[in-house]
């Protein structure tokens, strides 16, 4: 996947000002910033929740927006921050919509074998017949993700999978995104405010700052103090990133 130019304007103002990088294939990406630096405008873009004003989302060779949908979402799938869903549903049923692209809602074996496959694959076995209201955050997160794997996209795009959770299921959460990188070969793009999870669990990382990419590059290129100090304007000198002093990634 490759982005070019991509620029959008709300009410006259730039939020997102000529965005060019390239999402490598079979890693983790995460995009970071401040507040307002333009990353789930970007992420938005990419996905054609948000429409652009200009710019180009070459998706294996072929402008994005040329693509059909059903045709799309058989190759990426995204999960936003809001998933509230108002229908009383099962965790199963949940996992079922990843199916739609493939069955058009008339579920045949194949695919209950590969909703079986992802309920087991995420440790659901135990909930699937409860309703997603009764689940706690964190296991409505990895429903939520079973859906995802159900639906079998090369791409899974994430904005703020960690909103909201605990500690304890944020870092579940970031391991179930590194699983689905190394295990199931998936191109993962994600949106984080967390810098710590960003280093530690990524590839590859594109920082904003004010609509703009103030460094892309690995964690190791992108985790300096100088970088992380122009972006998040603070003194990095004495923190620790990703549970290692940052002078590792300098």
């Amino acid at each position: 996947m490759r982005i070019k130019d991509l620029t959008k304007r709300y009410d006259g103002k730039i939020v997102v000002d000529s965005v060019s990088f390239q999402i490598p294939k079979g890693k983790v990406i995460s995009l970071i910033g401040p507040n307002g630096a333009g990353k789930s405008t970007v992420m938005g873009m990419i996905s054609r929740l948000i429409a652009r004003d200009s710019g180009m989302v070459d998706f294996e060779g072929q402008d994005i927006g040329r693509w059909k949908s059903k045709e799309l979402s058989k190759r990426l799938a995204i999960l936003t921050q809001s998933n509230n869903i108002q229908m009383k549903l099962t965790v199963r049923e949940l996992v079922a919509f990843g199916r739609f692209p493939y069955s058009g809602g008339r579920i045949t074996a194949e695919d209950q074998a590969i909703i079986d496959q992802a309920i087991e694959y995420m440790e659901l076995q135990d909930f699937q017949d409860r309703f997603i209201d009764e689940l706690s955050g964190g296991q409505r997160q990895r429903a939520y993700i079973a859906m995802v794997i159900a639906q079998d996209t090369e791409y899974v795009l994430l904005d703020e999978p960690t909103n909201n959770l605990d500690i304890y299921h944020a870092t579940n959460m970031m391991k179930i995104v590194r699983r689905l990188c190394d295990e199931l070969g998936k191109t993962v793009i994600l949106v984080l405010h967390d810098i710590n999870y960003a280093a530690f669990y990524s590839d590859y990382i594109c920082a904003f700052v004010d609509g703009k990419i103030a460094k892309f590059g690995t964690v190791k290129e992108v985790m300096t103090k100088e970088t992380l100090s122009e972006i998040y304007k603070v003194d990095f000198e004495m923190m620790e990133i990703g549970g290692k002093p940052l002078s590792v990634y300098y």
